[in-house]
């Protein structure tokens, strides 16, 4: 079988065919996948894609979901990974009802829960107020965390915490010359500058611009021409030695992105 993995980031498989923005390994293509997938019609008989869909506005993730329909080969599998946009709504439900009760645990899972809503959407800087909760937040409020997101909130967190006590004196010649070009480009612009800023990030596939649940996807997926549409667990798929694979869980078993939805469908 030949099998396709879009915006890989760092989890992929060397098997597999693996597109990515940036390419981590030499395993992974360097492709923008704003700009379609760049192979022929009927080229895969497997395509899947985790926490990718949701970076494209509505009109724009049609359009993917099409690509992705167009270089199946009938009877291939598409397997999409989204933030799970009915998990997110049901916790925040509980936590409200819990925080009105005066529960301090609860409330304090609230802001976080918020940011779970919002924050990729609307943030204006890299990062936004995840990175900067989750750079103070005590144990308990990571362990919370990692039990919505997965072991990604432990390595944003020990990130923010490096960064932060990184001197300047360490930092490296390329990171210094970005500091003077920036400099410039705030001398330049002035009042623009800021404009400027949120502008790179809002291209730079940070931004969230669409969240999913079972209903839309679902939808998505059946007006692109997709049959055979299902929810699945983590570990549960069509795709063939699909939990060795360790895409969507870790080799201990537990799943990467606990906040996921994950769906599959076939091309007929």
């Amino acid at each position: 079988m030949k099998c396709l993995n879009l915006g890989c980031g760092t989890r992929f498989h060397p098997d597999w065919v693996n597109l990515d923005s940036i390419a981590h390994s030499p395993d992974i293509i360097k492709h923008n996948l704003q700009k379609g997938i760049p192979f022929d019609d009927a080229s895969f008989d497997v395509v899947y894609h985790s926490h990718v869909l949701e970076h494209f506005s509505q009109a724009a993730g049609q359009q993917f979901i099409h690509e992705c329909y167009r270089v199946l080969r009938p009877q291939g599998i598409l397997r999409v990974v989204v933030p799970d946009l009915e998990q997110i709504a049901r916790t925040y439900l509980l936590a409200l009802e819990k925080s009105l009760t005066g529960d301090p645990t609860w409330q304090a899972n609230y802001d976080w829960i918020l940011l779970e809503l919002f924050d990729q959407v609307s943030r204006d800087q890299t990062g936004g107020e995840m990175a900067h909760y989750l750079g103070q937040a005590s144990p308990d409020r990571l362990a919370f965390i990692t039990k919505r997101i997965g072991t990604e909130a432990q390595h944003i967190a020990a990130m923010v915490k490096a960064t932060a006590a990184l001197a300047p004196k360490a930092r490296s010649i390329r990171q210094r010359l970005g500091q003077v070009r920036e400099l410039l480009y705030r001398l330049m612009l002035r009042g623009d500058y800021a404009a400027l800023q949120i502008g790179r990030l809002r291209q730079s596939g940070e931004i969230h611009y669409q969240m999913y649940d079972r209903f839309s996807l679902q939808r998505l997926l059946t007006t692109t021409g997709f049959t055979n549409i299902e929810c699945c667990e983590a570990a549960q798929s069509q795709i063939a030695d699909w939990a060795n694979l360790h895409l969507d869980t870790e080799p201990n078993g537990s799943v990467y992105k606990p906040d996921s939805l994950f769906m599959e469908a076939q091309k007929p």
